[in-house]
């Protein structure tokens, strides 16, 4: 069985995209896949390599169960678009960034991660950083809807064959 491999992006990778993974860890771990799919997260823009999580992001996932303090920002490169199997970008300007750096044979890797939660009727998780913690708990309904959604594209198209 192909190992599967997902990486979340946002801009700094310290709210949405760590978030995901996160909550996209958390729900593969308990379908019992780890040992199938490869999951990561980064962030388009060098700002805050290191650092771990927002505290607020960290604060929502700890009240949800899920797991993030281990988690540590880094930038995405043209090694993770062409090693990855779904490369997934929070909102447009991230889709376009990961776009003008793929190879032509890559780009169809990249997605809004959105679209495995069409029942929301949105294209983009927003960026919570400079609002409130609603923003923070919207943005993780939105990704545990989305990991749903994408977890069982994955499980139709390569675990289940």
């Amino acid at each position: 069985m192909k190992k599967v491999s997902v990486i979340f992006v946002c801009l700094g990778n310290i709210c949405r995209s760590p978030t995901a993974h996160g909550v996209f860890r958390q729900l593969v771990n308990d379908k019992g896949w780890a040992n199938h799919i490869e999951i990561d997260s980064a962030g388009t823009a060098a700002y805050h390599v290191g650092k771990q999580a927002d505290a607020r992001s960290r604060s929502v996932a700890k009240q949800r169960g899920i797991a993030m303090d281990d988690l540590r920002a880094r930038k995405v490169d043209l090694g993770d678009i062409i090693e990855f199997d779904y490369i997934l970008a929070m909102d447009e300007t991230n889709y376009a960034d990961l776009l003008e750096m793929a190879l032509p044979e890559h780009r169809h890797k990249i997605r809004l991660f959105l679209e495995f939660a069409p029942q929301f009727n949105q294209k983009e998780v927003p960026d919570p950083y400079y609002g409130g913690a609603d923003g923070f708990n919207f943005v993780f309904d939105l990704v545990e809807a989305a990991s749903v959604g994408l977890l069982a594209d994955i499980e139709q198209k390569y675990l289940h064959k």
